[in-house]
């Protein structure tokens, strides 16, 4: 039971329209009616309703800001705790003022977190949906808001508890037949265990695989744009992340640094990446420019290789692509400046590459082609991925694979007529590692470790 109440400025710090300041605890009703005069007592509004009045001082009566205020009654709110929320003017000095009124009247101040926290804690939300919150604030593109969305109302939950739920089954039947062997056959109850395992061991399977996926959605893929000087590398940046990030001119050698940039390419989050171009060079600083282009095509998760329709291929161009299959990295060739040159001379390349892309980007030819195979490599070519549950959150990925660690053993020890006991108890270490994804089995530190990364106020 958590007894005190606690205070916490829930939208940015900073010069703004409104700000808001949310009270949970016990003690909401009470604390405010020490500083807020409107019509009506807080404790005696309705619940769910917002009232118009003003923070006054109590010690000097000073009227302090007009406001908003709405009383909502527990359990039908954000912690499941008695929630007063006061909409006041924005700007650092009101909300700091008002803030330490409520800290006088009572209250103490919010850790990060802990609101949500307090949801988790009074069962409204699982450990997952508490992290899903979390993913939605942070979230860089809609279709990324879109899933941690889907987390919040509890896909990844629901599918981990129905896993949970065939364990659960089976271990209560194991747990029978080992307190009253006499009213069932061992090798009958080993089989059903064998039929269990195998099917939520293809539940984890699929879990797992959805997380290369998610993890991209969550974190963002790397894309490295790589060739050599004057290909148009810096052009193809700015025309991707739609604005002049990276210099660009005739001279080679222009882009000496890696340039970064976070775009959108229809939902997916990308970390674009212009390097300098690679060649040979004595230019100390080009050189350095040319080394960190290639840890960055090292460090990338997809490259783009970049080569110049107009100028024979050469032996710069066949380094590069040598180093990205040395890495074995995934990739797309992509031949620009198509403009440059007549049809029969892009025919004999298109015959010479048939598996690269050809586009102008001055022209904009072929940059949407680009954009689809970097989505169609995100998403391995899957046009279900929003419909499917998506594992986003690599705790919750380490968990599955240390859970199905455990399911590999049960099927090991009933392949080998092990003893029904060894069976159970490997299966219930695998109940347990599903159960500190959703909160069923806590740890206060992973916990604590979660909830200290929110903002204040959340």
């Amino acid at each position: 039971m958590i007894n005190d109440t606690i205070a916490g400025i829930s939208t940015a710090v900073g010069n703004a329209g409104i700000s808001v300041i949310r009270l949970s605890g016990p003690d909401s009703f009470n604390i405010a009616d020490k500083i807020f005069r409107g019509k009506k007592k807080v404790k005696d509004q309705p619940s769910h309703t917002i009232q118009y009045g003003k923070i006054v001082s109590p010690e000097t009566g000073e009227v302090v800001d007009e406001v908003l205020i709405t009383k909502m009654a527990a359990p039908r709110t954000y912690t499941r705790e008695d929630v007063v929320e006061i909409n006041c003017h924005g700007g650092y000095i009101t909300a700091s003022n008002l803030l330490n009124l409520l800290y006088q009247a009572g209250a103490r101040p919010s850790e990060p977190g802990e609101f949500t926290k307090r949801a988790f804690l009074n069962g409204r939300i699982d450990l997952s949906q508490a992290e899903a919150v979390m993913d939605i604030i942070q979230a860089k593109t809609e279709r990324v808001s879109k899933t941690a969305v889907k987390q919040l109302e509890g896909s990844l939950s629901n599918k981990i508890n129905e896993i949970r739920e065939k364990l659960i089954n089976i271990l209560a039947h194991l747990e029978v037949n080992l307190d009253y062997p006499e009213y069932d056959e061992e090798e009958v109850t080993a089989e059903m265990a064998e039929d269990v395992a195998n099917r939520v061991l293809e539940d984890m399977d699929n879990l797992i695989d959805s997380f290369r996926f998610g993890k991209i959605l969550m974190e963002g893929m790397e894309v490295v744009i790589a060739g050599r000087p004057n290909v148009g590398k810096s052009s193809l940046m700015n025309r991707l992340a739609r604005k002049n990030k990276s210099i660009v001119t005739d001279i080679p050698g222009t882009t000496r640094d890696i340039i970064e940039e976070y775009i959108n390419i229809k939902g997916i989050p990308v970390k674009l990446v212009d390097t300098a171009g690679v060649r040979e060079t004595e230019d100390l600083v080009e050189k350095l420019g040319v080394e960190r282009s290639l840890k960055a095509l090292k460090d990338a998760d997809f490259a783009v290789i970049l080569m110049d329709a107009s100028k024979a291929f050469c032996p710069e161009d066949m380094e590069i692509i040598k180093r990205v299959n040395e890495e074995n990295k995934p990739n797309i060739t992509v031949i620009n400046k198509i403009d440059l040159i007549d049809s029969n001379t892009l025919q004999n390349l298109k015959n010479e590459n048939p598996k690269a892309l050809f586009l102008s980007v001055s022209e904009d030819i072929g940059i949407d082609e680009l954009e689809d195979v970097i989505v169609k490599y995100a998403t391995e070519n899957n046009d279900d991925l929003d419909n499917m549950v998506l594992v986003t959150n690599a705790r919750h990925e380490h968990q599955i694979r240390k859970a199905r660690s455990f399911i590999i053993s049960a099927l090991d020890s009933i392949k080998m007529g092990l003893t029904l006991d060894t069976i159970a108890m490997d299966l219930k270490a695998a109940l347990d590692e599903l159960g500190k994804i959703t909160g069923h089995v806590a740890d206060e530190d992973v916990i604590n470790a979660i909830f200290s990364r929110f903002c204040i106020g959340k």
